[in-house]
């Protein structure tokens, strides 16, 4: 078992810490909102360059915008804090395989998740940040900016909320669906091969619901429209930033995000990538979920490790 994690670093003020990720988190929604219509982004950003001008296109720009956007915003509103910032644009330069960064707090943020809905204009992006202590998050942010909609979960303190622009609040309402039978899946649009597919039958679900984005899948589960998620990858597999602040976001919610063997998600352990069988669920029938989906995959592919 992990030590139980510590709720804010040294010096920090909780509400301090939300006003501020509040008023970032809705600039990056009109940084974002601007780039994806091809209007001029705020805040100074330039207009993003089509790839045939030369330049690398609407996501490139709106990536490293946020990025930057919510990376300054922290180090000055909070110059003194301890912490170190990760996030999917400085991951490469910041991280060494196999080497944890020295980091008991560690911000892991990622700018645009769901870039292929970005680009297609379906608005099921979503941009994370999570806060980790010794490798476990938690507080989760999770935006969706067509949405209007700021998921914030403190995970010590099992709370987790949704609000708008106007700071008007409503909890998660995880769904009271138990049968497996009757869950609900949300799925992505475009990751799914032949062994999660092969899965999904020998779980014998519900319904399905695509829906682009980790962060926006798990909002789903937030607002009781879907029961879980399942994440099924080897060596091209997601990353810390895709799964931090959806699980933090989760888990503070009463929900569960563990690999299908029971064993939580690690993070800044050496290795970013999130490989196995991963399965995000409300939490009520995470047991049976898991033990099927093991046993499943037993037979599927013998020796995956889950």
């Amino acid at each position: 078992m992990m030590p139980a994690a510590a709720c804010m670093p040294s010096g920090i003020n909780e509400e301090q810490l939300l006003v501020e990720l509040r008023r970032l988190c809705w600039g990056a929604a009109d940084i974002l909102l601007a780039y994806g219509r091809g209007e001029q982004p705020p805040y100074g950003f330039p207009k993003a360059l089509s790839v045939d001008e030369g330049g690398e296109g609407p996501v490139s720009a709106a990536d490293l915008a946020v990025n930057q956007w919510l990376i300054d915003g922290l180090v000055k509103a909070f110059p003194d804090a301890g912490w170190t910032l990760l996030s999917e644009e400085t991951a490469k330069e910041q991280l060494t395989a196999g080497e944890p960064l020295d980091a008991e707090w560690l911000w892991i943020l990622d700018p645009l998740d769901g870039t292929k809905d970005f680009l297609q204009g379906t608005g099921e992006y979503a941009v994370h940040l999570a806060l980790a202590h010794n490798g476990e998050p938690v507080l989760g942010v999770v935006l969706l900016p067509e949405m209007e909609e700021l998921w914030i979960g403190l995970v010590p303190q099992q709370r987790a909320w949704c609000e708008n622009r106007a700071g008007e609040q409503r909890p998660a309402a995880l769904s009271a669906r138990e049968p497996l039978a009757e869950l609900v899946l949300v799925a992505s649009r475009n990751h799914r091969d032949q062994r999660l597919e092969q899965l999904l039958e020998a779980l014998a679900l519900g319904d399905t619901k695509a829906i682009g984005s980790v962060g926006g899948k798990v909002a789903t589960i937030l607002r009781g429209e879907t029961d879980l998620y399942i994440s099924l990858s080897g060596k091209s597999a997601p990353k810390d930033w895709d799964m931090a602040a959806p699980e933090a976001v989760l888990r503070a919610a009463g929900g569960a995000f563990t690999h299908a063997d029971g064993r939580r998600l690690s993070y800044n352990d050496g290795d970013i990538r999130q490989a196995g069988c991963l399965i995000a669920s409300h939490g009520r029938s995470h047991q049976p979920l898991c033990e099927k989906a093991a046993a499943a995959m037993a037979v599927i592919d013998p020796g995956f490790p889950v």
